[in-house]
């Protein structure tokens, strides 16, 4: 099969990227891979670029380059195609319309698979009829804004397939109620570490993401610290950074030191790769508020370590078994994580063997396994004949024209909203 990617930036980190580049380089053992980045901001992506997969851009923001698009004209249009509930609106422009639209018709594939719903509302959108289109969600439905789920609603239904990282999520798309659309449930991959599994004698807790409320370190470290009383030989190890809108170091450092623990718990900062990181602990923890999938947890027990982990919507329970290879725990609760990383902690051989079963019960997100899912439903739906978009151009114009009209109801809505929520302020 012929198989183009549609991504965001390709060129930048983050876990879709990751993600994506993993499950091309392991279909381009056995097909024709493109990953096709709507931006390209740096001469290199990040992440290195995947064994046997063609990378290319649509939009050239390099100022150095030769074909920098910083001065069209059309970069400072906004976008129509586009939808204004995808977070990443404002990134986008009448430019990218114009580039993606002329990509995803002149595209020759069998699979076209778009990474997060302003990119699967293109597809929808804009590619010719033949090849099978597949939105991808990395995210969750609920998370997303009212006005993007009900472009979600709508678009999608021209479609052939729509992938979420958990059945939880699954279950929520198909109750959206999208004749024809295929939704299906496949996690994420992450490939073997290349190094030996982590030692259940290791005296360390790791911890890794964003430094953001969502993650929920400050739970974490309350809770090392009602253990760390007793066990001083343990330390506690939390990797990440924060982002533009939100970064907690700052806050966190104060948090270890008013515990006493500037000793046992350390700040770390962004490590790549993560995988020696992870295998200098014998247990993890996954303290968050919500989660799309766990990366963290499956890259811990992919390298040998039992996860601690919230039982919060949607990943972790369908990742973790509890008791077996990892613990669950209720959200936000500092004593039951204390208590799970207690019952770890004080017992070597219950250490060893939740190790054990965390190393074995991850290898179902092999990036070969995850791959054959991928594969097996979309040779099934080429199998089955072209795409269903069987609608004429102007059936989808006046798609187009609707999602347009309803843009531009919320936006009076907004702009009558105005004057009543500052007469409210002065109120206030």
């Amino acid at each position: 099969m012929r198989i183009s990617f549609l991504l965001h930036n390709g060129y930048h980190y983050g876990g879709t990227i990751r993600t994506t580049f993993t499950l091309a380089e392991q279909l381009a053992t056995r097909h024709e891979v493109e990953v096709v980045s709507v931006f390209r901001h740096r001469d290199r992506p990040l992440l290195g670029l995947p064994a046997d997969v063609t990378l290319r851009h649509l939009v050239d923001l390099r100022e150095d380059s030769p074909d920098h698009d910083g001065r069209h004209p059309d970069l400072h249009r906004p976008a129509e195609v586009f939808p204004r509930g995808d977070g990443r609106w404002k990134q986008y422009s009448a430019l990218t319309d114009a580039r993606i639209g002329e990509y995803l018709r002149g595209v020759e594939a069998d699979v076209l698979v778009a990474t997060r719903p302003g990119l699967n509302v293109h597809l929808a959108r804009q590619a010719r009829r033949g090849p099978v289109l597949v939105g991808q969600e990395h995210l969750v439905l609920a998370g997303h804004s009212r006005r993007l789920r009900r472009d979600i609603r709508h678009e999608y239904r021209l479609l052939d397939a729509v992938t979420t990282v958990t059945e939880a999520d699954a279950r929520a798309y198909r109750r959206l109620g999208l004749p024809g659309v295929r939704i299906e449930a496949v996690p994420n991959s992450v490939p073997a570490p290349a190094l030996p599994p982590a030692d259940p004698a290791a005296r360390t807790v790791v911890a890794a993401g964003r430094l953001t409320r969502v993650k929920r370190y400050d739970v974490l470290i309350d809770a090392f610290a009602e253990v760390a009383a007793d066990h001083p030989d343990w330390t506690l190890r939390i990797y990440g950074t924060g982002d533009a809108v939100e970064d907690l170091q700052g806050e966190l450092a104060r948090q270890i030191e008013e515990r006493g623990l500037g000793g046992q718990v350390f700040l770390m900062g962004a490590v790549h790769p993560m995988e020696p990181e992870w295998a200098k602990g014998s247990i993890a923890a996954v303290t968050s508020r919500r989660e799309s999938f766990g990366m963290a947890i499956v890259e811990a027990m992919r390298c040998g370590l039992p996860v601690v982990a919230t039982d919060c919507p949607n990943g972790p329970r369908e990742i973790i078994e509890d008791g077996v290879d990892g613990r669950l725990v209720p959200v936000d609760d500092v004593a039951a994580v204390a208590a799970a990383l207690r019952g770890l902690v004080e017992d070597d051989e219950l250490r060893a063997k939740t190790a054990r079963a965390a190393l074995a019960s991850s290898e179902r997100f092999d990036p070969a396994r995850i791959a054959a899912r991928h594969e097996a439903l979309w040779t099934e739906l080429v199998d089955r004949g072209a795409s269903r978009r069987t609608h004429s151009a102007g059936h989808a114009r006046r798609h187009h024209e609707i999602g347009r009209a309803v843009d531009a109801l919320y936006l009076l809505r907004a702009k009558a909203a105005r004057p009543v929520r500052g007469l409210l302020r002065r109120l206030h």
